[in-house]
């Protein structure tokens, strides 16, 4: 199982729990510029799309541009540009960001501040559900369809947009767009002029953060080449909690008037202290930074990628793609269970291609896709020193193709998009197990459909229904374990026992854009078959596996809007209210199996908003306050009043001035110090445990371009 799919319950969690070393990624890079703080505000700013080739930069993304819906696709959708990004990012993870810039997003982190690993949520589904590429490119482990974003620093620098997809969302490559899907488009590398940057950042708990860049530009020989390097430290909040992550990046091509050859390579680096295990109410009031692991269980991961990709765009306006990628990492963690003393290590390597061809012939346009991929994990595990107590080695293929097609007729855009996907899980076991291998396949079709209608110039609504179904993971098929052998194979039955889940889906929408106000708003309804939940008696690992609760929903409405018709500021917030129930399900984690009927599904809060006011008072001068409520949710799935997650509200601010090539920003987190918890769990023995909020922390970032 991987260590991080479920939340650490207590000290519970036993060597069945493995922590998947995923996503190496194929991302360019930021450059930190003498920016203002959001484009929306009138500020001057240095785009990189504006000294970008953009004969090149339009080439370049041909495959994200097949993935992403476009501004009138009938999908619930936010894409955030730049210089939002820029306005927020103070080097924090991933998850962090995304949940204040848009809607029905959750996130915490284990340290206790911004940095370290963290998860999302959105719609309340983990992100084992959310699909997640970058330029194209499918990121979830294949095993565990799971992506930690703590695996590479400062991933945010390197981003030029994100476009977050809510619902079953449009096709695209890997794992199913469940809840929904994340797709990173980096930075050009084809730059017109040569560039640079520096920045630095010191903060609360020992937070340093440090990254350079260097840009070629695009010389006469049409070759261009980027790199980037950053590295950032925390000693953390919570006790020996702390971090210590390093990238570097570089990418190279050679860029034609109708042609690009493109490399790109990352290498990454995380080293942390664990902290996966929450604290007792009892256990926070003596001490709120109290972590009760070891100060030497340690977690140590590093990983590699490349990718060659291949661009071409014809004369008659379509466009053709095809990207090779290799991904693979390594890396160990330690359990403890004193005097015992464990360790994990998981290695994997990857191998995919992906492909694309875009089209657009008057009011028809027509994007397709295929992908296809390789992978192998081994799973080790070891009693200290040298004791290997296990051996045994995850495969899993991987096929897709999709066909997307919208035509206008009159005011309306008809849309239709279609996948077909097959996978395979085939499991290699130890050598002194005494099973033989075995294997399991599925099959999917997964069809959308939908329609946007132009009611008048800057308004328009749209309806879509979409149906997608997802195989189960690794650790659901193994109900936590992490190793078969002949001892509890009997207890898992066959791999066929956990059935696929499937969802339907229908969204309803209304977008309205302005001169001074861009206003989205969108009613969903999810319901899915054979949901997998987090549920049951804990396992001999210790684990909580994930379970049939048969047929669930999810209900809500989203909003998100900015407005600018005030001179020198922007209002900007999102919303989302939503009804979501587990119809029935038999419950046995408190003992004897207990029936319970329309409960809500854990850490799903009904009601979420973030809104934000940027002031303006000149060109180079901005500031911001930010806050964040949350209401209440359940740690587990029996809607029981003693196993709540508080509501919380928090506060952020930050200032921004920009002197010639200098930027210095301050930015402030939980400026109330909200002692609140940013999620939980419940154990196994029925203990309640939390992961507090990011404590009122304060950063100063100081950068330099060139």
């Amino acid at each position: 199982m991987s260590r991080r799919i479920f939340a650490r319950l207590g000290r519970a969690s036993r060597p069945g729990r493995l922590r998947t070393a995923v996503a190496s990624l194929s991302i360019a890079s930021i450059t930190i510029a003498p920016v203002a703080l959001h484009a929306q505000g009138g500020r001057p700013t240095r785009p990189d799309s504006a000294t970008s080739d953009t004969t090149a930069r339009r080439i370049e993304g041909v495959l994200v541009n097949a993935i992403r819906a476009g501004n009138e696709a009938p999908i619930a959708q936010k894409t955030i540009g730049r210089a939002a990004i820029t306005a927020r990012h103070f080097g924090q993870d991933v998850p962090m960001l995304l949940m204040q810039a848009a809607p029905s997003m959750t996130a915490h982190t284990e340290t206790g501040t911004q940095w370290g690993y963290s998860y999302l949520r959105l719609r309340g589904l983990d992100q084992t559900r959310i699909n997640i590429t970058i330029d194209g490119v499918p990121l979830n482990d294949p095993e565990d369809q799971v992506l930690y974003f703590a695996n590479l620093a400062d991933l945010m620098s390197n981003v030029q947009s994100v476009q977050v997809q809510r619902g079953v969302g449009t096709s695209t490559a890997g794992t199913a767009s469940y809840a929904g899907s994340i797709n990173f488009e980096t930075m050009p590398v084809a730059r017109k002029d040569r560039s640079g940057d520096l920045e630095v950042q010191m903060g609360s708990f020992g937070a340093q953060r440090a990254s350079a860049s260097f840009n070629s530009g695009l010389g006469e020989n049409r070759l261009a080449a980027y790199g980037r390097v950053s590295a950032l430290r925390t000693n953390g909040y919570r006790d020996h909690s702390g971090v210590m992550g390093r990238s570097a990046f570089l990418g190279a091509g050679w860029f034609g008037d109708r042609d690009i050859v493109k490399v790109t390579a990352i290498v990454g680096q995380l080293a942390d202290t664990l902290s996966y295990t929450g604290a007792t109410l009892a256990e926070l009031a003596e001490n709120r930074r109290y972590n009760p692991l070891y100060p030497n269980e340690r977690d140590k991961f590093g990983q590699q990628m490349v990718s060659l990709a291949y661009t071409h765009a014809n004369a008659d306006g379509g466009s053709f793609n095809t990207t090779l990628y290799r991904n693979s990492a390594s890396g160990n963690y330690d359990y403890f269970d004193l005097p015992d003393r464990y360790r994990y290590n998981l290695a994997h390597t990857w191998y995919g291609v992906t492909s694309a061809y875009n089209v657009e012939r008057g009011a028809l346009r027509l994007n397709t896709g295929v992908n296809a991929n390789t992978y192998q994990r081994a799973h080790r595990a070891y009693f200290q020193p040298d004791t290997e107590l296990y051996d045994n080695t995850g495969h899993k293929q991987d096929a897709s193709a999709f066909v997307k097609a919208s035509v206008d007729v009159g005011r309306a855009r008809w849309f239709a998009d279609v996948q077909g996907r097959w996978a395979q899980f085939r499991y290699e076991p130890s050598e002194n197990a005494g099973i033989t291998e075995r294997s399991i396949d599925w099959a999917f079709l997964n069809p959308k459909a939908g329609v946007t209608v132009s009611l008048r110039p800057g308004l328009s609504a749209f309806a879509s229904y979409g149906i997608t179904s997802r195989e189960p993971a690794r650790s659901d098929m193994f109900a936590g374990e992490d190793d078969l052998n002949a001892d509890n194979v009997a207890d898992f039955g066959d791999l066929s026992r956990v059935k696929p889940e499937r969802l339907h889906d229908t969204e309803l929408g209304l977008n309205y854009t302005h001169s001074a106000l861009d206003l989205s708003a969108n009613l969903y309804s999810m319901d899915f078959r054979n949901d997998l939940a987090r549920i049951g008696a804990p396992t001999a690992s210790g684990a909580i596996p994930r379970r049939s609760v048969g047929n669930s929903y999810r209900r809500g409405i989203e909003l998100d809007a900015t407005y600018r018709g005030v001179d020198k500021f922007v209002f900007a917030g999102n919303a989302t209210w939503s009804d979501n129930r587990i119809k029935q399900f038999t419950d046995s984690s408190r003992g004897a199996p207990v029936v319970r009927r329309d409960v809500e599904p854990m850490l799903t809060p009904r009601f979420i908003t973030t809104h934000r006011v940027e002031v303006l008072p000149t060109p180079r001068l901005g500031f911001s306050v930010e806050g964040r409520y949350q209401s209440r949710a359940f740690l587990d799935n029996t809607s029981s009043a003693d196993r709540i997650l508080p509501d919380y509200y928090t506060v952020d601010a930050s200032a921004r001035l920009a002197v010639r090539d200098f930027t210095l920003m301050v930015r402030g987190v939980n400026l109330g110090d909200t002692q609140k918890f940013g999620s939980g769990a419940v154990s196994g023995s029925g203990r309640v445990r939390y992961f507090v909020l990011p404590a009122r922390a304060l950063f100063v970032t100081l950068g330099y371009a060139f």
